[in-house]
């Protein structure tokens, strides 16, 4: 049987983009390597008892048009909310805890600085401003360059959106896309603490400093979410993140989409310099008139793509994707809660719900990154705790807990002779890390029952992300928009003919939105249509 789209890999943007092209009446079939569709937002028992969300963790970005076209609530997706946004321990005796009303956030904020409890809604002011301009365009095919007069009149109603904006709002965009998090923060807020609680969106996944130019940008990437219909919360998908891809994969199964797992693909088929199918590691043939890939571009020209299908400089320009998100990840088995020092007590409380941040100061996140440009990994790391079961019981056993911590930073590579190939490299940094929340949480490394640890080199063997960057390319300058991933290729539609890549490398980028998934759904029933009619 020949299909008319092959998706590789069975993330929730190949999955999301299956949904949307079988309701456009095209055959599809969905090829995943692993034993359980989702990629890196999947659910998995790691201790006896103990369930949880083995990479991505939280819930915000995931867009609000790819759930309802989905209709993914109808397939079983629950979205809890965080009843507060975050938590940062700062030390012994101080601690942020920031809920999402306004009052209240300022309230928190005017414990560390009166000055910058009076700016909070300046900030949030300019920040709500850039996202209602880049909501937009995150739905939309950037025009791609080189490709002639309709790609002109794309950019020109680009370009026209933008001009209409006021001068101060033209200025805010450059500065969000060119600064540094830290020189942006800086002209709002005086306090460490506070500055380094916004600076966090700025750092995560990103393998930079606050002070790196660039991060500005990831830290807007961050602001994008909503849950249940608020914009700017978080939440938790019951059951875990396996649970939003479960649920797009029956939205996409209800739709006549086949999924088939343990089918790792080998190469893509390219005949007549048009990529026909795919050829998977059995040596099995599935012949389709497009494909769609929902792996990292760096991945997909470095392992899927024979050198013979492609030019040389075009290979080149794939494979010098910046790649590395300086990311760690675990899982960990709690016989108990945590018991802050700043906020004394094992008894649930709204800290507990929240996301625990360790980086109490800009200096904190500075050196992080610095140690792991230095040493391989900082000695000091910043660590993001989502306790899951204070909002999903059924993850443990009753009385006992499961939490995610999301690390950073740590080198992709690590220098000289070491290697993340190495045990006892990943163990050493995973005790690192318990003792990290166990300074401001005494009982905490007691506590652990269990663990499941993730270096770089575990994210890019078991799920693909390369150098274990979770958005499939940095969200750099240089890499969004028209030029994700390359400059030429920013619509979507890959150098080969019938090639198209529908995941996190292409625009917007990265987290678990659906949007890449949806928009090169768009494109490539258009492309269908064309060349049905031409037929």
């Amino acid at each position: 049987m020949t299909f008319d789209i092959v998706i590789i890999g069975a993330g929730h943007n190949g999955l999301t983009a299956a949904a949307y092209l079988a309701r456009a009446g095209l055959s599809v079939i969905v090829l995943e390597k692993n034993s359980v569709v989702g990629g890196a937002a999947v659910t998995e028992e790691f201790a006896p008892g103990f369930s949880n969300s083995v990479a991505s963790y939280t819930v915000s970005l995931l867009n609000p048009k790819v759930i309802a076209d989905l209709e993914l609530h109808r397939h079983g997706l629950e979205i809890i909310e965080r009843p507060a946004a975050n938590f940062w321990p700062v030390d012994n005796a101080r601690s942020l805890l920031v809920p999402y009303d306004q009052a209240g956030r300022r309230q928190a904020f005017a414990a560390f600085s009166a000055r910058d409890a009076d700016r909070l809604a300046v900030y949030d002011d300019e920040l709500n401003r850039a996202v209602a301009v880049l909501r937009d365009l995150i739905t939309r095919t950037p025009p791609n360059a080189g490709g002639g007069i309709l790609e002109l009149v794309k950019a020109g109603a680009v370009g026209r959106r933008v001009l209409k904006l006021s001068l101060a709002d033209q200025r805010l965009l450059l500065e969000l896309f060119t600064a540094s998090a830290a020189d942006f923060l800086d002209r709002h807020f005086e306090n460490e603490t506070v500055k380094a609680a916004f600076a966090f969106d700025g750092i995560v996944g990103s393998y930079a400093a606050p002070s790196t130019p660039g991060t500005a940008y990831v830290l807007l990437h961050h602001c994008f979410g909503e849950v249940n219909g608020k914009p700017g919360h978080w939440g938790h998908a019951k059951g875990g993140m396996g649970a939003i891809t479960q649920a797009m994969a029956r939205a996409a199964q209800s739709r006549g989409a086949v999924i088939r797992t343990n089918a790792p693909v080998h190469r893509v088929l390219v005949e007549g310099e048009r990529a026909t199918g795919v050829v998977l590691q059995t040596g099995e043939t599935i012949r389709a008139r497009a494909v769609a890939a929902n792996v990292g571009p760096k991945l997909l020209f470095r392992d899927l793509i024979a050198k013979t299908d492609v030019a040389p400089e075009i290979r080149d320009a794939f494979l010098a994707i910046k790649t590395g998100s300086g990311s760690f990840r675990m899982n960990v088995a709690l016989a108990e809660l945590p018991d802050f020092t700043s906020r004394p007590g094992k008894e649930l409380a709204l800290h507990h719900r929240a996301g625990i941040v360790i980086g109490p100061t800009m200096d904190y996140l500075e050196r992080a990154y610095l140690d792991a440009r230095a040493f391989g990994w900082s000695r000091e790391p910043v660590v993001e705790m989502m306790i899951s079961t204070t909002l999903d019981p059924q993850l443990a056993p009753p009385g006992q807990h499961v939490a995610s911590l999301f690390v950073q930073h740590v080198a992709p590579h690590l220098p000289g002779a070491r290697s993340w190939s190495d045990a006892r490299e990943k163990e050493a940094f995973a005790d690192i890390v318990i003792d990290t929340v166990s300074r401001h949480a005494p009982n905490f490394k007691s506590a652990v029952l269990a663990r499941q640890v993730l270096s770089p080199l575990d994210l890019e063997e078991r799920f693909g992300l390369i150098d274990g960057d979770i958005f499939h390319g940095q969200l750099g300058l240089g890499q969004l928009f028209s030029a994700r991933p390359v400059l030429g290729y920013g619509n979507y539609r890959m150098p080969i003919k019938g090639l198209y890549l529908c995941g996190s490398g292409a625009h917007p980028g990265g987290g678990v939105t659906g949007v890449p998934g949806m928009n090169a759904a768009r494109e490539i029933a258009k492309d269908m249509k064309r060349r049905r009619v031409r037929t």
